[in-house]
């Protein structure tokens, strides 16, 4: 990562995963986590979640707004407009957007979320494949603070990368308020994680040596790599979301 002085990065974030096996994660996980929903019992959606603002119902509410924005330009311009409103910058912005998404299809009901996420997953989805190179390839408007660098992201990068992370992690939050157990393989999961430790090694350019255990983890490492580092994949993955504790090269967060 090549920095300036104004702790701006000067290459445009691009998606390292291609597209074709990009939506075939993103099928397969907006299949994953309209399961688990539907899996809920009617008191699990009161309880408190990882994203310690929000409760189950607001968790899912954020993400059947997600899914309903990646799923129609209409909704997306929509959406994006009304958040856009809010005075500051791209980080106020995504609260914004987060918070409107809570706000109106929090007003839904345990059981028009399950059914519109059933909907509308395959649609994102559908819509994600089909949006063609030329305009992935664009820049997108504004920057993006991550770790205290403002990054430049080619549409693609949210559309192939993020639009699936973030269901991804919000499926482990989900289990974690719910005790739920939480659906991971190799495949799928695996290819996710790879995904964002290439990303992370990337990001802190240092040497490493790291095994990640269960069924999504692995073994990656660079030259001269210290001690290493085990931990549980997901649990990797939340500290560098920003969830929970996170010491050394975990503190360099990836964007989900």
């Amino acid at each position: 990562m090549t920095t300036m002085s104004t702790s701006e990065r000067t290459e445009l974030r691009r998606p390292t995963l291609d597209h074709p096996e990009a939506m075939r994660l993103a099928a397969t996980e907006y299949t994953r986590i309209a399961q688990a929903v539907a899996g809920l019992a009617p008191d699990d959606w009161a309880k408190p979640t990882d994203c310690t603002e929000w409760t189950v119902h607001q968790l899912i509410s954020h993400v059947v707004g997600m899914a309903a924005m990646a799923a129609s330009p209409r909704e997306n311009f929509r959406q994006n407009r009304i958040a856009n409103k809010r005075p500051g910058g791209e980080a106020e912005m995504i609260d914004a957007l987060t918070a409107l998404q809570v706000r109106e299809f929090g007003e839904h009901t345990p059981a028009e979320l399950t059914a519109l996420l059933a909907k509308l997953g395959p649609r994102a989805a559908r819509m994600r494949r089909r949006i063609p190179g030329f305009i992935r390839r664009r820049p997108m408007p504004g920057s993006q603070p991550i770790n205290g660098v403002a990054e430049r992201w080619s549409l693609g990068y949210p559309i192939d990368i993020i639009l699936t992370r973030d269901p991804w992690m919000h499926r482990i939050d989900l289990c974690r308020a719910t005790g739920q157990d939480l659906v991971l393989t190799a495949d799928h999961d695996g290819r996710i994680v790879d995904n964002v430790v290439r990303e992370w090694a990337q990001r802190h350019g240092m040497p490493y040596r790291l095994t990640l255990t269960g069924a999504a983890g692995g073994a990656w490492s660079s030259a001269d790599a210290p001690d290493p580092l085990e931990l549980d994949a997901t649990e990797f993955c939340r500290a560098l979301s920003g969830r929970g504790e996170a010491t050394g090269l975990l503190r360099t967060q990836v964007p989900f």
